[in-house]
């Protein structure tokens, strides 16, 4: 975009962008402690590094997805009401700066665009809306209470906000490789933090999770990365390449292990089913299956042998439920209890929105908590989102010829069925570490088909321009008529 003789009018915006942003922070770190000057300057170098290369924010986000500390907010307004607490991380400061810049420059330069046309648009809006009226409606009523709900819904909008800058951002097979390869190595780090619990005879959790930590969180994501793993090294790579990656499904596989999770256990089960569905190398996949079956038994750790048996064998308490004549552990009669209470009182109260966000109390299940929350109508749209994402994968796996993308498709497509038995006994689809990757590997798999239809290929003349530069800007694409909506 140029402007009177000859003058680029983006590089013009970008500098005073950049002066603004260095001014504003100049002023506001005169009047700051040194710990706030510190981040403020952080997020200046954040933002003008997104500003110059999308790219570049996006890489980092990957890394602080798994990588990044976490702060809790324990006096948020409301919370201690509904027996939930506000966590923020590193990464929603890192994403709400990516996000703020992303936002500006796409003001700046139009031909960006804000929301690329995807098939998930109206789905992701559909459910969204319902979640906010929701919500608006249960503060309105005293359902909702202080702030809880309100910083709820902006954490789905923040899944969303990577979901749409990943797909606006996503031009080439090159970008896609090197995306995947950077998650793969977060995970294998993330792996061995978590086997080094087992020495310490503790449950496996992620880096930075506090005291307490989350192993069914880390247990959900590691289905998921496992997965595509697997997806890949069954379809793509060199003798180099899938040696690396068996590797890594070595690691995390004992990492998973390692999180004494049951319900990230369970979710394995769907996913190697899937697998044996979908790939083309079934007798491969179920020989693998029932060795792993027979194997288990005398290689699997006691401690997991225990987790597993727990179910069942837990002594006498208060508070356990039968199923036939079998007495269940607490923790699953309190999920199976919960689940029982919304179908059979809860839910006819308010039916058509439900209770809105935080404006019920806590239910470690997302499909009863979607209902509840949400109502009838939220759930509907929740299930819509899930069979369009669904629909869409399976289209670019069957669609594409590329190994790679078949590869990635596959472990998406299979790892989404795992997420989907996990979140039966947890809130898997709104929790910040599984979601975030989710969504990022979920605007991958969408942006296939255009990639590989050849839609954001360089006009004749740029491509002259740019021989020897294999990654063209955004910004000198070509898009489809009516393909950018803002």
């Amino acid at each position: 975009m140029t402007g009177y003789g000859g003058i680029n009018t983006q590089q013009v915006f970008g500098v005073i962008a950049i002066l603004v942003l260095t001014l504003g922070g100049a002023l506001l770190i005169s009047h700051a402690s040194m710990s706030i000057a510190v981040i403020v300057i952080i997020g200046l170098i954040v933002a003008i590094f997104t500003f110059l290369d999308t790219e570049f924010a996006l890489y980092a986000l990957i890394i602080a997805m798994l990588l990044g500390p976490q702060v809790g907010m324990e006096g948020a307004a409301g919370e201690s009401v509904r027996g939930r607490g506000v966590t923020l991380r590193v990464d929603d400061f890192l994403l709400a700066i990516i996000g703020l810049t992303w936002f500006f420059k796409t003001a700046v330069q139009k031909e960006l665009g804000l929301f690329l046309k995807t098939p998930l648009n109206h789905a992701i809006g559909i459910y969204f809306l319902i979640c906010v009226v929701s919500t608006l409606l249960g503060y309105m009523m005293g359902r909702v209470k202080g702030t809880a709900g309100f910083f709820f819904v902006l954490k789905y909008f923040e899944y969303y906000v990577v979901y749409f800058m990943a797909v606006n951002h996503l031009r080439e097979k090159k970008q896609i490789e090197r995306f995947t390869a950077t998650m793969l190595v977060v995970c294998f780090l993330v792996s061995l933090f978590a086997i080094s619990f087992m020495s310490q005879g503790m449950r496996a959790s992620a880096p930075f999770e506090g005291a307490q930590g989350e192993p069914n969180t880390l247990g959900g994501y590691l289905v998921f990365m496992i997965s595509i793993t697997i997806g890949l090294l069954l379809t793509w790579g060199t003798r180099g390449q899938k040696f690396v990656l068996f590797v890594l499904l070595i690691f995390s596989t004992i990492a998973l292990a390692a999180t004494l999770s049951r319900s990230s256990w369970i979710a394995a089960g769907p996913m190697a089913l899937g697998l044996l569905y979908f790939s083309d190398k079934k007798k491969t996949i179920l020989f693998c299956i029932l060795v792993l079956v027979v194997a288990a038994p005398f290689i699997a750790p006691k401690s997991v042998q225990e987790r597993i048996l727990f179910t069942i064998t837990q002594p006498k308490e208060e508070g356990q439920m039968r199923i036939g004549t079998v007495r269940v552990d607490t923790s699953t009669s309190a999920r199976l209890g919960s689940m029982k209470t919304v179908l059979t009182r809860d839910f006819a109260k308010q039916p058509v929105l439900g209770f809105g966000i935080t404006g019920y109390s806590f239910l470690d299940a997302q499909y009863a908590r979607v209902l509840a929350e949400t109502g009838l109508l939220g759930l509907l749209a929740f299930l819509f989102l899930l069979v369009s994402i669904y629909r869409n994968a399976k289209a670019t796996y069957y669609g594409t010829r590329d190994m790679f993308f078949k590869g990635l498709s596959l472990g998406f497509l299979t790892g989404f069925f795992g997420l989907l038995t996990h979140s039966i006994g947890s809130n898997t689809f709104i929790i910040v570490r599984i979601m975030e990757p989710f969504w990022f590997v979920c605007a991958m798999i969408i942006m296939i088909p255009r990639i590989e239809a050849g839609e954001f290929m360089p006009t004749p003349a740029l491509a002259k321009q740019r021989k020897d530069k294999p990654i063209v800007s955004p910004g000198d694409m070509q898009y489809p008529a009516a393909s950018v909506t803002r």
